[in-house]
């Protein structure tokens, strides 16, 4: 494994920026979701364990959903208890009512309903209508607020659907407001497609403060198909955004929409974040070895360029599992 020149990359904070980044890590939910062999849920436990050990305070465990629909995380009941014992943030995904009982049963603390923001992609991921999908959300938003459990609501397509092309700015804010007032506590607007560019990051942003959505309760969830990720994560940040979504080594996709490529990798977020002198609490080093401990599982290197900066020779594969 190289590491970086002493004091690379050099910090050089920009004016206007946050001082402090909270990443919410998705390797092991968003990132694993897509794979077709079978992850053992040993290694996907190892695998949260070490990000634990990164420094990363959110972490993405798993999803609530029927495995019919998402066979790679079929194994929720399992892997939840086996590492709810770490002393990190561990959201989880709830499609449903029964999502959230089996999420509460287990004694989660955070859950996360997932919206679209276009009727297409609400209909191939829900088999509903926008305002359908919002319908059964509710009662599931409602009944973890009583159970004083925060809640998060993903937003897909904020920027661009496969089936619909542009989404109209103030289409994301109806959707984005009707979530707040149903009482989620925080949001994150996904770029599912990976065809956005800052300056409509600015023109989304821009728009949903002046309709009375707190920065503070906004994050971002960038793909990098077109490679914008670190762009439209820089802009983000320019707007007061302080919480971005990001995976482990570049992992991750989305099975309902085949367009969607890579995460945002937390390697290339950190070592961006890190040169702008913006304090993220991860250890770059520790977190390229995770990255390139699971490439090793999935038998292929990582897509991030930072972990393929830093990982030496031979060390995407022949890495000890």
């Amino acid at each position: 494994m190289n590491t970086p020149e002493s004091g690379l990359p050099m910090a050089v904070p920009a004016e206007g920026l946050p001082t402090r980044v909270r990443i919410h890590e998705v390797g092991a939910r968003d990132g694993l979701q897509n794979e077709k062999a079978t992850v053992p849920v040993e290694v996907k436990a190892e695998f949260v364990r070490r990000l634990a050990g990164t420094g990363l305070t959110t972490i993405e465990a798993t999803s609530f959903v029927h495995p019919k629909w998402v066979p790679q995380l079929a194994d929720a009941e399992e892997l939840f208890p086996a590492v709810a014992d770490l002393p990190v943030e561990l959201p989880v995904l709830v499609p449903n009512e029964r999502g959230l009982d089996r999420a509460l049963a287990l004694g989660a603390r955070r859950v996360a309903v997932f919206a679209s923001a276009t009727e297409s992609f609400a209909k191939a991921n829900l088999n509903r209508t926008v305002d359908e999908a919002l319908a059964m959300f509710e009662p599931v938003v409602a009944r973890a607020k009583d159970a004083d459990v925060h809640v998060r609501g993903y937003l897909s397509m904020c920027f661009g659907d496969p089936w619909e092309g542009p989404v109209p700015v103030e289409q994301v804010v109806k959707v984005c407001r009707a979530l707040r007032e149903m009482g989620c506590d925080e949001l994150s607007l996904g770029d599912t497609i990976g065809v956005a560019t800052p300056g409509h990051v600015s023109a989304l942003l821009t728009a949903l403060t002046d309709a009375g959505v707190p920065v503070e309760t906004l994050g971002v969830h960038f793909h990098d198909t077109y490679g914008q990720a670190l762009a439209n994560t820089y802009e983000a940040l320019r707007h007061g955004v302080t919480t971005v979504d990001a995976s482990a080594g570049g992992l991750g996709g989305c099975p309902y929409a085949k367009s969607a490529t890579g995460n945002l990798a937390t390697e290339d977020l950190v070592w961006m974040l890190r040169g702008l002198g913006i304090d993220t609490g991860v250890d770059l080093g520790s977190l390229v070895a995770t990255s390139v401990w699971m490439a090793a599982h999935l038998g292929r290197p990582s897509p991030s360029r930072t972990v393929r900066a830093l990982a030496g020779p031979g060390d995407d594969s022949d890495q000890e599992k």
